[in-house]
């Protein structure tokens, strides 16, 4: 029979897993995936809120398959490897970026919380990886530049239609102000029909209708923000009132071309990416006409539904334009595994918004920290079950799409 004892409390106390009230991490701290932050946003977040950054255009086909792409990656990691120490950088326009992710440019930001797009820019900075800030940002360009003086600095750029003679003004800014590169957007003709918006009746900046102020009661701390704080509007531009895809219907200029790139190319002293390029004779196009980048995007789903899946289209478009200009891609990567996937696919690296965007709906910048610093774990644990100490070790095999069931 076993001998039976008192137990002695340095024998049980660590066994206690609870902790005295407001002491140990938060909750948002303790978040184990992107996943789990989305679960803390969506109660922690008015839903119409939630639904701009979660939702997509149409019946949402496109989010989905961009999801699913990464759902049918199959690793086939190499085994007795010293993988001690890993390198998870790569380069990007002709600089070290820590890890193989990048911040996408996200609009209207400060609407999922008060810290907004410096948040962002702030932890990127520390990360060691770009932050883009969107046209349709709620902190200037001035702003940010003056805020997070040392981040990597790009702007995403929307061309107007409505002041035809302040046509390329942003870009002019943004390279006075010290922004690296300009990433023009060329997905955003008209805008997307974003279900979501419209049902639940988001407009810009948010109405105090009677359904949104019965939702005060859900979400008094976020409506406190924004009532207390500066007025919630693009930074950028006016907004027309209505949702985001009506007003860029409005707004945006539906006659780009290659004319635009060219002067963008020869006028404003930035590196300059070409974002929402959807065709590998459009990716060849642009590798002749002298951009430094490319995003393979849909838009995160937001604006054509059904539209290529960028990381199946990945592989075609790196064959068509070879090494002659960088290849980056976005839409549906939720893990630091997926970042690795696409490299090995063969992006130079990968843009993702959701998931940071979760985070800060979650908990403000600890939100975004917590989110940026699970992609990075994830990209390192995965590069070391992959068995290389370097993103360029990956060989051709070890990364693969399963076919279709």
């Amino acid at each position: 029979m076993a001998k039976r004892q008192v137990p002695k409390w340095q024998d049980v106390s660590p066994l206690l897993g609870f902790r005295a009230p407001f002491t140990g991490p938060t909750r948002v701290e303790r978040a184990s995936s992107i996943a789990e932050l989305r679960q803390i946003a969506l109660r922690r977040t008015p839903r119409a809120v939630f639904d701009y950054t979660d939702g997509a255009a149409g019946r949402e086909i496109s989010m989905r398959r961009s999801r699913d792409a990464y759902a049918r990656v199959e690793f086939r990691p190499r085994v007795l490897r010293d993988v001690t120490t890993v390198d998870p950088s790569v380069t990007v326009l002709g600089q070290r970026s820590a890890y193989p992710f990048l911040l996408s440019p996200t609009g209207f930001t400060r609407m999922m919380h008060n810290d907004g797009e410096p948040a962002v820019a702030r932890a990127a900075r520390d990360l060691g990886i770009p932050y883009t800030l969107s046209t349709l940002g709620t902190t200037s360009l001035e702003s940010l530049a003056e805020q997070v003086p040392d981040a990597r600095r790009w702007f995403q750029l929307y061309v107007r239609r409505d002041q035809p003679d302040k046509r390329y003004e942003l870009a002019e800014r943004a390279a006075r102000n010290g922004y690296e590169a300009i990433m023009l957007t060329v997905d955003t003709v008209v805008g997307g029909t974003r279900h979501r918006d419209v049902r639940n009746g988001l407009s810009v900046p948010p109405q105090l209708t009677y359904r949104t102020l019965a939702g005060m009661a859900r979400f008094p701390w976020w409506w406190a923000d924004l009532l207390t704080s500066e007025p919630l509007e693009f930074a950028s531009l006016r907004s027309t009132g209505g949702t985001v895809g009506e007003m860029m219907s409005a707004v945006f200029d539906p006659g780009l071309t290659l004319v635009d790139i060219a002067w963008l190319r020869d006028n404003i002293p930035t590196k300059l990416i070409v974002k929402g390029v959807q065709h590998a004779d459009d990716a060849r196009a642009l590798a002749d006409a002298g951009v430094d980048a490319i995003v393979l995007s849909n838009h995160g789903g937001r604006q054509l539904d059904r539209s290529v899946v960028p990381l199946e289209l990945l592989p075609e478009v790196r064959t068509a334009v070879g090494d002659r200009v960088e290849v980056f891609i976005d839409g549906g990567m939720l893990t630091g595994s997926d970042a690795v996937a696409a490299v090995g696919l063969g992006a130079d690296a990968v843009l993702c918004g959701r998931a940071y965007l979760y985070g800060l709906m979650a908990g403000g910048e600890a939100g975004v920290r917590r989110a940026v610093q699970l992609l990075a774990d994830e990209v390192e644990q995965t590069m070391r079950l992959l068995g290389v100490t370097a993103l360029q070790e990956i060989e051709p095999g070890m990364v693969r799409l399963r076919e279709h069931p």
